[in-house]
């Protein structure tokens, strides 16, 4: 079972140095210190059959993909990445993937061309070099909200996307929290969604907050759903929803809030986090409906300008993400909270390669399987 995953602490937004250790492989990258022992049980499993499992890391998280690998007990495969001075990306394996399960670890985040195109290429380079099983592991899938057609002559990019993955070669895709579920519909491959919700649970559970004050808001109607889970696990706490208006593409009016958040701490939950117009008009509403604090909650920190203004502006107590997308050193703040969703993708990387069934407590609730 994944243990809980305890925050990165911040100095003034800043990882804390006393958090981080630096691996002895010489490279200098610096992990955090509670996923450097693995569980015991998977490093006994891993050591029988440590042959057969492969991790590599695209450029966009390495530093989520080495924590994952920390957390297994294995070091991250060889791979050789470059950019030809035209811009064209080129990827060599450095060590024999012949039979083996492969997961490689790459979030579509910003820049999401880039990134996405990475990803596709690595799967080539696994699928020619006759990787048994090829599991894309993609902590943030980008263009996930164009998931429906809600005018004329739109395109569907979430389906495109996930045909892409799926022509390039992956065997089954590793997702964390997509933006609606019935993108998962939209793979002919196994899809194993997990959910970063456990991970901001456990440290809200960790804050001294009187479970009669929470209340859980909705930044939208979309997001409705989501919201109520997150209440039901947190003390089964009441629920608002904030309404708005979208006038066109990260744009956003708020018009009123259906519930009482009056005296009360007030938690935000979202998906993502991208320019913060939604979360911040919020919050500013909730303000003057008399909440007393706000949090806000989200897996996916974006973070595309001006969000960091709007989300240092005073607004929330905390913001608490995680580290599906890396968050750029300017891009700190003093309410800033960073937790670690590696722990739960590794556990899922393990169940997924042992062929365990993900039904089991907590993970039925996570979605796995």
């Amino acid at each position: 079972r994944c243990r809980a995953v305890d925050a990165v602490k911040l100095e003034n937004g800043r990882p804390s140095a006393s958090e981080f250790v630096v691996t002895g492989s010489g490279s200098g990258s610096a992990i955090p210190s509670f996923v450097v022992a693995p569980n015991a049980r998977i490093q006994d499993l891993v050591n029988r059959n440590d042959t057969r499992l492969r991790i590599f890391s695209g450029t966009a998280n390495p530093a989520l993909a080495q924590e994952i690998a920390c957390y297994l007990g294995l070091e991250l495969g060889k791979i050789k990445i470059k950019r030809f001075a035209d811009g064209e990306i080129y990827v060599q394996l450095q060590e024999s993937v012949r039979g083996c399960d492969v997961f490689l670890v790459q979030p579509t985040c910003p820049p999401a061309n880039e990134n996405l195109m990475e990803l596709l290429i690595m799967i080539d380079a696994c699928r020619r070099a006759s990787a048994k099983n090829i599991t894309a592991v993609i902590p943030y899938f980008g263009y996930a909200r164009a998931d429906r057609k809600t005018q004329g002559r739109e395109s569907i990019a979430a389906k495109l996307v996930a045909n892409l993955i799926t022509e390039a070669g992956a065997n089954r895709v590793l997702a964390c929290d997509l933006h609606s579920g019935q993108s998962m519909g939209y793979f002919d491959i196994p899809v194993d969604h997990v959910y970063g919700q456990p991970v901001i649970l456990d440290y809200l559970a960790s804050k001294t907050i009187c479970s009669d004050d929470l209340v859980v808001v909705s930044p939208d109607v979309g997001g409705v759903a989501r919201a109520r889970a997150f209440a039901k696990k947190l003390s089964d706490a009441p629920l608002a929803i904030v309404d708005k208006r979208r006038h066109g593409h990260n744009v956003a009016e708020v018009m009123n809030l259906i519930g009482d958040v009056r005296g009360k701490v007030a938690v935000m939950v979202d998906d993502m986090i991208d320019t913060a117009g939604t979360i911040a008009k919020g919050a500013a509403l909730l303000h003057q409906e008399g909440a007393r604090e706000v949090y806000a909650c989200s897996t996916h920190a974006v973070f595309s300008p001006p969000a960091i203004e709007r989300l240092s502006s005073g607004l929330f107590q905390e913001v608490i993400i995680t580290n599906t997308i890396p968050v750029a050193e300017q891009n700190y703040f003093p309410q800033l909270t960073v937790l670690s969703v590696a722990n739960l993708l590794g556990e899922t990387v393990w169940r997924v390669h042992d062929d365990c069934s993900g039904g089991i407590e907590p993970y039925s609730s996570l979605g796995i399987d």
